[in-house]
């Protein structure tokens, strides 16, 4: 056989973009399709309040800010997309590549893309975009009526940050077609960024009821994965107790709030165990760091450290006695009016305390509390407490003397976490402390006359936690 005989009988391939048959075919046929937004009753209002507090506080300013892009995982596959949370602040949108402009007088307009029809080629050879791959995507007019906005096509974004206005506020690095847009103006993107940091730290009425329904979800997941201790000490480790919490924030939210941390035995005293790949064994504690996000993408914070069994060794409930008791006296001193500083240094405090009396530090307690000791800051050396909202640390951008240097106010909400931490090859401490990692965090809101305490339902003493161990354990 000759090659060019071989070469007649190869198939060909065609393109059905360029096959007319094809898209006069896949043009027509469609019934209609539910685009419907469905938000949470007072989202809208919500946010047009936040819009509104963004633009006295930044009078006269036109401002324009992104929900950003998916990232890149690998090659042509991305995570899963989750809006800029000052852009959801603002807007209660999260359309991936969407641009929300405010004018100098306070008018807001939601540029997006529109849903691409059966007629237009990004319906069916967009497998990124286009509904026949990722399914229904809603349009303008259907963003508009659930969020109460103005909503334009993206393509009509660079009229609206030029013209009259000779000034614009927008955050770089978030969406690339905005940053070319505005290359040219002024531009302040730490400005704006600590603007809204600095307005986020006081959460409403309708903020603080997402932030409990995160919580709430939490504490069923934790739940969830005591229940499946068992299952964990026969061989699925670490990794089935991440699965069974994640399973929960999936179902109940948005998924979960960040990377959650879930570290038995040696592993607990690592801050940012993420790995989650480690056995489960009888005996050990189980430090489990993690929080389900709402839909409205609002995240809880939330740690508990329990016995895998049900019962603490005395050593584990030695330690976990002592940063109980640092947890109460750092709650205690959340008031409206105290430094926020005065929580993180009463639970520093009485930890320093304790560890002088166990014979671990050999300074005064003077000396260890003073700018030259903090010898103690080896056993928890991170914080022990920062706001939470739409990020696990919210309102970060906001100036020193509006957060750390500041007081705490009505309507912030904080997760309050003291712990110790005493790693397995750490030989300043006795061996039975050797491998004991312990945190206990709370999430709490600052009201005028009360300090709420949104996780009141977990127990934080070791009685408590042993007896919810076991009837978490009794449910299978």
């Amino acid at each position: 056989m000759t090659d060019d005989a071989r070469t007649d009988q190869t198939p060909k391939s065609y393109r059905p973009i360029d096959s007319k048959g094809f898209r006069d075919f896949i043009a027509r046929g469609w019934g209609p399709v539910d685009r419907t937004v469905t938000v949470p009753d007072g989202l809208a209002e919500a946010a047009a309040e936040h819009r509104r507090k963004l633009a006295a506080a930044l009078p006269g300013r036109r401002i324009a800010i992104a929900a950003g892009r998916a990232p890149v995982r690998s090659n042509d596959t991305d995570y899963l997309f989750r809006a800029d949370s000052d852009f959801v602040w603002l807007t209660g949108c999260q359309a991936e590549g969407s641009v929300l402009v405010l004018s100098g007088d306070g008018d807001a307009t939601l540029y997006l893309r529109e849903t691409a029809g059966p007629d237009e080629a990004d319906f069916f050879a967009n497998a990124r975009d286009g509904e026949l791959w990722i399914g229904p995507v809603p349009g303008l007019k259907d963003w508009s009526d659930a969020l109460q906005i103005a909503c334009r096509p993206i393509e009509e974004l660079p009229a609206a940050v030029r013209g009259a206005v000779p000034f614009i506020l927008s955050v770089p690095g978030v969406e690339p077609l905005l940053d070319a847009l505005v290359r040219t103006s002024p531009t302040d993107g730490n400005s704006l960024r600590q603007t809204l940091a600095e307005l986020r730290r006081i959460k409403d009425d309708w903020e603080l009821d997402q932030l409990r329904e995160a919580v709430a979800a939490s504490v069923q997941a934790f739940g969830d994965v005591a229940s499946e201790l068992p299952e964990a000490i026969r061989g699925g480790g670490e990794r089935w107790l991440q699965g069974t919490f994640d399973r929960r924030a999936r179902t109940a939210g948005n998924g979960v709030g960040y990377a959650s941390i879930v570290a038995a035995g040696n592993h607990a005293p690592v801050l940012h165990w993420v790995r989650n790949d480690g056995p489960v064994n009888e005996g050990d504690v189980i430090l489990l760091d993690a929080g389900v996000e709402t839909r409205t993408l609002y995240t809880a914070d939330v740690t508990r450290t329990f016995p895998a069994t049900g019962e603490y060794t005395a050593a584990q409930r030695q330690v976990h006695d002592l940063v109980h008791k640092a947890q109460l006296a750092s709650l205690d001193a959340v008031q409206v009016g105290a430094p926020y500083r005065a929580f993180q240094y009463e639970a520093l405090r009485v930890l320093a305390e304790g560890l002088r009396d166990w014979g671990l530090l050999d300074v005064s307690l003077d000396e260890l509390l003073g700018p030259d000791g903090q010898q103690h800051r080896r056993y928890i050396v991170c914080g022990t407490g920062h706001y939470i909202g739409l990020d696990v640390h919210d309102c970060d951008a906001s100036r020193p003397e509006a957060y750390f240097a500041g007081t705490i106010e009505a309507g912030m909400a904080l997760a309050v976490e003291p712990g110790l931490y005493f790693h397995p090859n750490d030989e300043t401490v006795p061996p039975e402390l050797r491998g004991i990692g312990i945190r206990i965090e709370d999430n709490v809101v600052v009201h005028s006359d009360r300090l709420e305490i949104l996780t009141e339902d977990l127990p934080i003493t070791t009685d408590g936690l042993e007896q919810w161990t076991r009837s978490q354990l009794a449910r299978k």
